[in-house]
């Protein structure tokens, strides 16, 4: 397990000045991004960054929410209901009523099967896979070790996590695809 704690998160301001973002940890392959976990703090209306080629899940972790606009459809991100949605799409979002924190999974869905969910209760993590834990309140622990507010465990394979009821966490989980043998 890797604890990484919000003082070690890589801050930068967006280039629009509507944000900020906290990128968490990030893995590339060859150049090319495979994932990235982060949260951003969103202060104005205006457009999101394009991730072409990528999926993105957004989870809404503080504030009232986002209404985000395609040139198809509107969604709304709302607190702790994780959104997925490709990084292809443009997108314009307006704040609810208020500022949002949200956190972020960014990934190459051709190589990962990625979801978030909302702690609840203790769970078991599965094997085979790498495993971001975002403790959003005191008492959350993976495989015994207590997690400071705020902070990120990156797990890779099983692990146990203990999460008090009334505590609020997210589990972001991503499963290497298998990509088929070639024939003989």
């Amino acid at each position: 397990m890797r604890l990484i704690r919000p003082e070690d998160f890589q801050t930068q301001q967006w280039k629009n000045g509507g944000g900020v973002t906290h990128e968490i940890a990030r893995q590339e392959r060859e150049g090319q991004l495979q994932w990235r976990l982060s949260i951003a703090e969103v202060g104005s209306d205006g457009p999101f960054s394009a991730f072409p080629g990528l999926s993105r899940i957004l989870t809404v972790i503080e504030g009232p929410g986002l209404v985000l606009q395609t040139p198809d459809v509107t969604m709304m991100a709302l607190p702790m209901q994780p959104l997925a949605f490709s990084g292809d799409l443009p997108i314009d979002s307006r704040l609810i009523d208020g500022p949002v924190r949200d956190f972020n999974l960014i990934h190459d869905g051709a190589r990962f099967d990625g979801s978030v969910l909302p702690l609840s209760g203790d769970r078991t993590l599965t094997t085979g896979a790498t495993h971001a834990v975002l403790a959003l309140g005191d008492g959350i622990s993976v495989d015994g070790t207590p997690l400071p507010q705020d902070a990120v465990a990156l797990v890779e394979g099983a692990a146990q996590i203990q999460a008090p009821a009334a505590i609020r966490g997210l589990v972001a989980t991503l499963i290497p695809r298998q990509t088929p043998k070639a024939m003989p």
